[in-house]
C-alpha cells in the first residue's frame, strides 16, 4: 500500500462530502447493504467508528450498552457528529507509529495496519453505499482505490467467513479499481435504489 494514512485522508474528505450532501429525507432510502436504510447506516457508522478510534490508539474498546440496533445515534446532529469522529478516526491514524505493532478490534488482537485498513473500508465503501443511495457519487482517487482494493483483499476471505463481507459480485477486469474493490466485498458498482 503507497501510503495508507494519505488514502485514509483522502477516502475520509470524499466520505464527508457525501455525508454533508445527505437530507433528512433521504434518512428512509434503501442502500447497497440488504439490512440497512440510509438511517441505519449512518447509525452503524457512528456506533462502529469510535471502536476504529479506539483501536487506532491502541487503547481498550468504548464501553456501550446494548448493541448497534440498540443504539439510535442519529437523533442528535449525526451530521456533524460523524464528521467530527472522521476527523478524529483520520488524526489517530496520522500519529507516528500508528501503523505499527498490534493493536485491537474489540477484543480481537490483529496488526495496526489491518485496523487502518478496515477504516479505510469504512470510508471508501460506507462512503459510496451512501453517495449511490442518496443520489451522489464518491470521487476517490487512484491510489486511494488501489490501497482499499489491498486492504479489503487482504482480508475478504475472514471478513466472509464472520459475515461482513457478501459473496464477491463479479466485475469486468477492465472494471475501475473502486468497482473492483466493490465487487470484492459483494457489491454490485452497478446497484442503484
Amino acid at each position: 500500500m503507497a501510503d495508507l494514512y494519505l488514502s485514509m485522508t483522502s477516502a475520509a474528505d470524499a466520505f464527508k462530502t457525501v455525508v454533508t450532501a445527505v437530507r433528512e429525507d433521504d434518512l428512509a432510502k434503501r442502500t447497497p447493504c440488504d439490512d440497512y436504510t440510509v438511517r441505519a447506516l449512518l447509525n452503524h457508522l457512528l456506533y462502529w467508528g469510535p471502536w476504529l478510534v479506539a483501536g487506532g490508539r491502541k487503547e481498550p474498546a468504548p464501553a456501550v450498552e446494548g448493541g448497534e440496533t440498540d443504539n439510535d445515534l442519529t437523533r442528535s446532529d449525526w451530521a456533524a457528529a460523524l464528521r467530527k469522529q472522521t476527523d478524529e478516526l483520520t488524526d489517530v491514524f496520522g500519529k507516528p507509529g500508528a501503523l505499527d505493532g498490534m493493536s485491537k478490534m474489540g477484543s480481537v488482537e490483529m496488526p495496526a495496519s489491518v485496523i487502518a485498513g478496515m477504516a479505510l473500508a469504512e470510508l471508501a465503501l460506507h462512503g459510496w453505499d451512501l453517495a449511490v443511495a442518496t443520489g451522489q457519487e464518491l470521487t476517490i482517487d487512484e491510489d486511494t482505490a488501489a490501497d482499499l482494493y489491498a486492504a479489503v483483499d487482504a482480508m475478504a476471505e475472514q471478513a466472509r467467513a464472520m459475515g461482513v463481507f457478501g459473496p464477491e459480485v463479479p466485475v469486468p477486469a477492465s472494471s475501475s479499481t473502486l468497482d473492483r474493490a466493490l465487487g470484492l466485498v459483494g457489491r454490485d458498482p452497478a446497484w442503484r435504489p
